[in-house]
């Protein structure tokens, strides 16, 4: 590892508020939000060498630092080793997962209903997919536009753009015998857009194996959108 245990807390703590601020990140708000037991000038110094080192950038000079696809794929696979609160209430989860099973046996929509509240839980764009029927459900558009990034209307045809390379390129995924997958920005094989993050992962509806994913911008809320993921394929397994 090419950065510090410091500069790992530092880094961490930078791509958490970025996440929940959706602004540029300052060595004065690290200060004030963290307890790295060091002084201003030091922080300041540990941040401009990880935007050195490519896990930050500054978008303009006065302005705070962002993550890059560097920073969030170090802050991404920290959480998968460490596997720090990634269960999102498995039971309760699973709970609403028989209900559903319960009430609709039809796979089209036991999927489409899933996906729908994958939606709604992660107000990010779900995606599932029915490789004996050819099919993939979206739902989630009405919650994902109400994210700030989407004020801007290149940024939403950008995202148009991936969700439908995702679509036409999903049944290679599925042939490569994708178990779990993220992709954060330029990492996705299937998109020359490098705005967003996939997470892909095989499960197993009621009667056939499938995919299901969420779409979203890079600043989204990887701890709980992993940590849903793992509960929704393990909660399907047990059917």
């Amino acid at each position: 590892m090419d950065i510090t245990e410091r500069q790992e807390k530092i880094l961490n703590k930078a791509v958490q508020e970025y996440i929940n601020l959706v602004q540029p990140v300052s060595s004065q708000l690290l200060e004030r939000k963290g307890s790295f037991g060091v002084s201003p000038a030091t922080l300041r110094i540990e941040m401009q060498q990880l935007t050195d080192k490519g896990y930050l950038f500054q978008p303009h000079t006065s302005a705070g630092r962002v993550p890059t696809d560097k920073g969030y794929r170090f802050f991404v696979d920290n959480l998968l080793e460490k596997k720090e609160a990634l269960g999102f209430e498995e039971d309760k989860f699973f709970d609403e997962i028989e209900k559903i099973e319960k009430e609709i046996k039809n796979s089209f929509q036991f999927a489409q209903a899933l996906t729908k509240r994958i939606a709604e839980l992660t107000s990010n764009l779900a995606m599932s997919y029915l490789p004996e029927e050819k099919i993939v459900l979206k739902e989630g558009w009405v919650e994902i536009l109400k994210e700030p990034e989407f004020e801007d209307t290149n940024y939403l045809l950008q995202f148009a753009e991936t969700v439908d390379d995702c679509e036409k390129n999903i049944e290679g995924f599925f042939r490569d015998s994708l178990d779990f997958k993220i992709y954060i920005g330029k990492e996705n094989p299937s998109s020359k857009v490098e705005n967003f993050t996939i997470i892909f992962s095989r499960c197993h509806f009621p009667n056939e194996e499938g995919i299901v994913a969420i779409l979203g911008p890079k600043r989204m809320a990887y701890q709980k959108n992993i940590g849903l993921i793992s509960s929704v394929v393990k909660s399907l397994e047990k059917f």
